[in-house]
Formats: C-alpha cells, structure tokens, sequence
C-alpha cells in the first residue's frame, strides 16, 4: 500500500534534483575564477624567479667584463706581444694567466696578437690548449680591434664547452697590439634552476636556445631562420650545428613569461607546465561541486524537517482541544483564587505608590546634584572674565588720574564687553544644563584666540611667557559657537599659564594651526612639566585636578571636552617629544565669512 507522505515525498526530490542541474552552471564561473587566480599566483611567482635568474646571470657577466681591459695593461702580457718568440716571457705570460683564471673562477683567459694567433693561454699546458690557434673569424675579435668591449656567446672551437668571451684590446699609445679575451662558464647558471615543474628556456638573437633546464631543448631554434642569420651562423659557429633544428613546443602546454636583456641581446623565458594551474583548478570545482551536493542534502533535510513540522502543528492541535476542555472544567477552580488576586493587587498598588515617593526623593537629590555642580561651573567660567574687569577697572582709574579720557572709555568699554560675554556664559551653562543644542556658525578662529590672548595678556607678561604664533595670514573659519569658542580657548590657556607657574624661566607658549582636509587644528603647547600618566587618563573627569584648591576646580578641561564634542570637534591631549604639554583641538571647517582686519600682536 502506498501512503500519501510516500507519494508526496517523491516530488520533492525530483525537485531537488531538477534544482541541483539548475545550479550546475554556477561552478563555470567559479572554474573560471579559479583559474584566474592560480595563473595569478603562479605568474607572480615565476616573475619573482625569473628576475632573480636574471639578476645571477648579469651579475656573473658584471664580475668578468672589466677584466680584459684591467689586465691588458699587465707588463708580463705586454712583453710577450712586444717579443712573442721569447721562451721565458712566455711562460711567464701562461703562468700568469693560469693564476688569475684560478683566482677569478674564470674558464679560460688567452692573449692573441692583432692577426687573431693565440700567443699565450691558460690552458697551455692542457691538451685542449688555444696557444697556436687562430681565432679571428670571431666576432669578439674583430670588436676588440676596433677598440670596443667584445662579447660573444657560442661553442668552444677548440674545447667544445659552451661560454660567453668578453674581448678586449691591449694598447701601446693609439695603437692596438693584441686581443686579451676571458672565457666565463655559464653552465653552472643552468644547474642553479634545480629540479623544479617550472622550465628554463634562455635564447640569443637568432632565437636559438642556449642555456636550459631541459638538455633535449638545447641548441634548438625558436622560431625558422632567415638567410642572414644562417650565413652568420656558418660565419662565427656559435653552435655545435650550422643548421639548428626546430624547438616545436605546443603553446597550449606551457605558460610562458618572458624578460629581455638588452645588454645580451637574449631572451630569458620561463615556462610553466599548464598542470600547475589545471590541478588546483580541478581541486576548486571539485570542492565546489561537493560544497553545492552538501547544499541540496541540507535543503532536503530542511524539507523532511518542515513536513515534521507541520505534522507536529497538527498534532498539537488535537492537543490544544482536548486542553480546551480541561480548561473549561478548571475555570471553576480559578474563581476561587480570584479573591487572593485582589488581595495581591491592593498590596501592589501600596508598593507602586512607596515607589512614586522614593523617585521623587531621588530626582529632588538629583536637582540639587546639578545645582551643585552648576554652581561650581559658573564660579570656575566667570572667575576669568572678573579678574579681567578688575583689571581694566584699575587701568580705567589709573589712566582718569592722568586724563587720559579716551583710554579709560576704551577700558570701559572692554568691561561691558566681558559683562556681556559673562552673561552669554551664564546663559550658555543654563542651556547646557537643559542639554539645549545651539546650531553650530562660521567663526572666525585668529580672532576668537586674539580675545582669549587679550583677558591672559596682563597675566601672560607678569609671568614672562615668551608668545610664539605660528598661525596662517588668511582668516581661518571654524564650525562652532562664539562663546563656546572663546570658552574653550580661555580655559586652555589658562590651564597653560597654571602649568608654567611650576616652572623657572625661560617661559614659553606656543601657537599654530592649519588647515587639513578634515578641519582646522590648532595647537596649544607650553614648556612646563606636561602631564602626569595619571593627568592624561583622568584629565577630562568632573573635578580631577593637579592644582591646589585655591588654583581651581578640577572642571575646565572636563567642559572643554564636552563643548568640543558639542561642536563636532575633538580635544587632544598629550606630551610633546621636546617636553611640555600639547593639546590640540580638531574643529570642523566652516563657510568663509567677511575679511578681517589683521589681529593685533599679542606676543609682546
């Protein structure tokens, strides 16, 4: 008998199925992915080895180059061109040139008189010996005469080695009056590739392959002939065949990455066997397609466990009746608990009411909390402004004593001036004490610090502190308020006079500021003793300070952070490398406003 779960469960997994030859296609572009990645790698790494490969070999030729136009100068090698029939000057010669070959690891060095006939050798006394024979019909040679660096690379004639002949010609005066030649062995470059999947495969002009990691693939030509090439070829014999055969090497099989060394005229290439990126590829798709096989079981198992599902609703909704009826005979019971019920609210309702009456207690401590602290807050911000009218007051009294009506007015009106920023202060902290939100404005900052520097400037030159400003000529425009600024920038200057009372002159304060494509920072730095470990980590808490009580409160620093991040700007605080404190402030960049006249120099 077939059940209908049976029935119903057989769709679905052709459904899945269908779904799973649907998603198929999607491990295409991740095949293509991958390879593009592997390549990638394998590109980058061969690029890494082909460059030092390069560099190994220049660096061998380097080492040998300059040595025939060194050693032509010898008197040994001079005197057997002088009198080349003169025994022991020979002998002489081939010593001497046996030792340095043996010295600079060269293969062989000989000297040959200007007709190309080899006088003297390093390998005189070998059986493959060059003294006697004849190598004109080298380019090197004919290089050499004319007074140039020869360079060759080919097939010893003679030893049947392979090597790279550096020329070069031994003069008397203008004259030329022989060839010196170093042979250099560059075999030992092919046994440094090691065994690796990766291929050597290094060729000269002609295209002819002559150093590589695959013995079968040497001497063989890259690409066909010319005539030129073949008649050069028969002309100078660099190979051990006039007629090299072809290197047919399938494109498809190898990736290949090339460098040119233009002072070699050779090509250096790399080949990479295309198993080095089909294997990890394969590998990909392969975990593709089993992460996507895993995929459509977990789908099938979520559609087991949702059928399970909903069997279980159902089941519970037989359940949920037959709890229907038991409820219905229990309601009888619950009657009877509802008069304790009553009993429990009235009881909670007394609580919630001695609740009401602790929460009016606290925020009554609340406000007198706030009270308190307001309180500390305008005695701290206003202490500076009244010290400031003091001052003006005894100057305006001073300059009345000697008529001097205009100054005392000007006195006077700085007073009203400060009385009025006093009384923007107190309104500033009773907003902020409500946590009012001002719309930040364009402020001009050369003039904000000018006001500040002007209620310290009495303070400043009864200390001695030397002013030094470093701000740019044109006006520098911030996003801030005008008090909150001013605010701001009073408090830190004063803290830094605070700090430089611990200190014997020379006194210093130091300004500057620019400009950055976030803002505008400036800098406040002074000389004194900078901060404490403890300063810096405590510096912005509510009534932290290092002065005694009588200096202050412990609540400047803590309104400039809060006032800064009001503003959307940000208050530094640290150490300066030369010693001395350094805060800096990050304020936002506001909108060009009128030009201002050029502040007043307050470093006097």
């Amino acid at each position: 008998m077939i059940t209908t779960s049976t029935v119903a469960r057989r769709p679905r997994w052709r459904s899945l199925a269908l779904l799973a030859l649907c998603l198929a296609p999607l491990l295409w572009p991740l095949q293509h992915l991958a390879e593009r990645y592997y390549r990638n790698e394998l590109v980058s790494q061969n690029r890494q080895t082909l460059d030092l490969y390069v560099a190994n070999l220049l660096g061998t030729l380097h080492r040998y180059e300059v040595l025939p136009q060194i050693l032509g100068d010898l008197p040994a090698l001079r005197a057997v061109l002088a009198n080349p029939e003169q025994k022991v000057t020979l002998e002489d010669a081939n010593r001497l040139l046996k030792d340095i070959c043996e010295q600079t690891g060269a293969e062989v060095m000989y000297l040959m008189d200007p007709s190309g006939n080899t006088l003297a050798a390093s390998n005189w006394d070998k059986h493959d010996s060059f003294v006697g024979r004849n190598f004109a019909f080298r380019p090197y040679f004919s290089e050499a005469m004319a007074g140039r660096l020869g360079r060759f690379f080919g097939l010893g004639t003679t030893s049947a080695k392979r090597g790279y002949f550096f020329a070069g010609a031994v003069h008397d005066g203008d004259k030329v009056i022989g060839v010196l030649v170093v042979k250099v062995d560059l075999d030992r470059t092919e046994t440094l590739w090691g065994k690796t999947p990766e291929q050597l495969l290094l060729t000269d002009h002609n295209g002819v392959v002559i150093l590589t990691s695959n013995p079968e693939w040497r001497f063989r030509a890259t690409r066909p002939l010319n005539q030129d090439e073949q008649q050069a070829i028969n002309a100078i014999q660099p190979y051990p065949t006039r007629n090299p055969k072809p290197l047919n090497l399938d494109a498809k099989a190898w990736l290949t990455q090339t460098q040119q060394i233009d002072e070699t005229g050779w090509t250096v290439n790399i080949l990479a066997p295309r198993g080095l990126i089909d294997r990890p590829v394969r590998t990909a798709v392969a975990v593709g397609g089993a992460t996507l096989l895993v995929l459509m079981l977990l789908l099938g198992l979520m559609m087991q466990r949702r059928r399970h599902y909903l069997d279980r609703i159902a089941f519970e909704a037989k359940a949920r009746r037959e709890l229907e009826m038991r409820v219905i005979e229990r309601t009888a019971d619950l009657e009877g608990l509802n008069s304790r019920l009553k009993q429990e609210v009235l009881e909670r309702e007394q609580a919630q009411q001695e609740l009401v009456r602790a929460q009016d207690e606290l925020v009554q401590a609340g406000k007198l909390s706030a009270l308190g602290t307001m309180s500390a807050s305008i005695s701290h911000e206003l202490n500076q402004p009244l010290a400031a009218i003091r001052s003006y007051a005894e100057n305006a009294e001073v300059l009345l004593d000697h008529e001097r009506t205009e100054d005392a007015r000007g006195n006077l009106k700085l007073i009203s001036e400060l009385t009025g920023r006093m009384a923007s202060i107190i309104a500033h902290l009773r907003a902020f004490a409500r946590r009012d939100r001002h719309a930040p404005e364009s402020v001009a900052l050369q003039p904000a610090l000018d006001d500040a520097l002007a209620l310290l400037s009495k303070r400043r030159r009864a200390m001695e502190v030397e002013l030094i400003r470093d701000l740019p000529d044109a006006t520098l425009w911030v996003q801030a308020g005008e008090t909150r600024l001013r605010q701001v920038l009073g408090n830190l200057l004063a803290n830094a006079l605070d700090a430089l009372t611990e200190k014997g002159p020379p006194r210093k304060l130091w300004l500057s500021a620019e400009q950055t494509p976030e803002g505008v920072n400036l800098y406040i730095r002074d000389n004194g003793p900078g901060f404490s470990k403890e300063a810096l980590a405590r510096a912005r808490e509510p009534f932290f300070t290092t002065k005694t009580r009588t200096q202050g409160l412990g609540l400047g620093l803590a309104i400039c952070d809060t006032l800064m991040r009001a503003l959307g700007g940000e208050l530094l605080l640290a150490n300066h490398p030369d010693g001395g404190a350094l805060l800096t402030l990050h304020l936002r960049a506001g909108a060009s406003g009128v030009n201002l006249q050029p502040p007043e120099d307050l470093s006097a």
